[in-house]
């Protein structure tokens, strides 16, 4: 009997966060890949594309004009999913027919009034504004009595539904929980009532003392491949010290934050040379004007590309039908992105 390699056998692993398991098959990224190939746009864009809605000083798909401005701009998105207004609903549901109405606010983000930047390729102290705008909508958005989660996120790239390539991001606020931050919130608190401690505090300690999943960190924030993680080349940012939300970082926290953001996205882009595509948002605790000591202030990266910039790994069939599942192991992928370069790639000289 062959003894067990986590790199070569299939396993499952538990994800204490949802109370999920995955799949992990790492044999099969061996497997030659006939299907689709994802098309890599040239990333030639200018610094103001006059027919760019987000750009600064043009004018947006509803006839509101944006100023000029010449960091972070915030706006309430022209086509909203979430609604303000209060509605009349008379509940008569019954246990197969739930239905309730849905009140909320949606936000547009500009990181930065040039159309031909990323992430990675800001500043840090260009970042630090964008943690701080994400820190101010929080305060202003869930102050609303209404609204009950404030949900922090980006789409990067076409292959991640994103319409428009200026640099943004959006936020939805909202007066429930969403599915996957209750899962978590559920987690969390069942570990803090046992512990008397935070699970991601207690997770991420381990992890660096293992330093097989870390791929960067400082100070304040590191950078880990998941040991559940469901996505080839998925991260998480956790914060060392233990607090629920953005609000409660001080300064040095928040360049931290920003520089791990950029260390990490430039490493995703360092990866195959290419704008890497990525969904990322940050969870933290609730608006609900409750206590939340449970809640440990983390923020997700999920990108799809699993071998190439035209190669995308796709939830398909087993994933859907069955449980999430992955061809490569989180620790294969946290020493592929570790040992990359900490320099973009366009900036390097040969």
């Amino acid at each position: 009997m062959q003894q067990f390699n986590n790199n070569e056998h299939p396993h499952r692993r538990y994800n204490p966060l949802l109370d999920e398991w995955i799949l992990v098959s790492p044999h099969r990224n061996k497997r030659p890949w006939q299907g689709q190939n994802e098309k890599v746009h040239e990333d030639n864009r200018p610094e103001h594309d006059e027919t760019c809605y987000l750009c600064a000083g043009n004018t947006r798909a509803n006839g509101v004009k944006n100023p000029d401005y010449t960091d972070c701009y915030v706006f309430e998105n022209d086509f909203s999913a979430l609604l303000k207004e209060e509605v009349n609903y008379e509940n008569k549901n019954n246990a197969l027919f739930q239905l309730k109405p849905e009140r909320g606010i949606n936000k547009v983000v500009c990181f930065s009034p040039k159309h031909n930047l990323t992430l990675p390729e800001m500043e840090v102290f260009d970042i630090e504004k964008v943690v701080q705008t994400w820190a101010e909508q929080y305060i202003e958005l869930g102050s609303h009595d209404y609204i009950n989660y404030v949900q922090i996120f980006e789409n990067k790239g076409s292959v991640m539904g994103c319409s428009n390539p200026h640099p943004h991001g959006q936020i939805w606020a909202q007066s429930s929980l969403p599915t996957q931050v209750e899962k978590t919130q559920k987690s969390l608190r069942a570990y803090f009532e046992k512990n008397n401690t935070s699970l991601l505090k207690d997770y991420l300690e381990a992890e660096l003392k293992k330093e097989e999943r870390i791929v960067l960190e400082n100070n304040h924030f590191a950078v880990v491949v998941p040991f559940w993680a469901t996505w080839p080349y998925e991260t998480m940012i956790i914060s060392k010290r233990h607090f629920g939300n953005i609000i409660a970082m001080n300064h040095e926290e928040t360049k931290a934050f920003a520089q791990v953001i950029k260390g990490i996205t430039v490493k995703y882009d360092n990866l195959f040379e290419t704008s890497f595509p990525y969904s990322a948002g940050i969870h933290q605790a609730p608006t609900d004007r409750v206590s939340h000591p449970e809640w440990h202030f983390h923020m997700h990266f999920y990108p799809p590309l699993l071998r190439s910039a035209t190669v995308k790994k796709f939830m398909v069939g087993y994933e859907m039908l069955g449980e999430a599942q992955r061809d490569i192991s989180p620790e294969q992928s946290a020493k592929i992105l570790r040992d990359l370069p900490n320099q973009h790639y366009k900036t390097k000289t040969n």
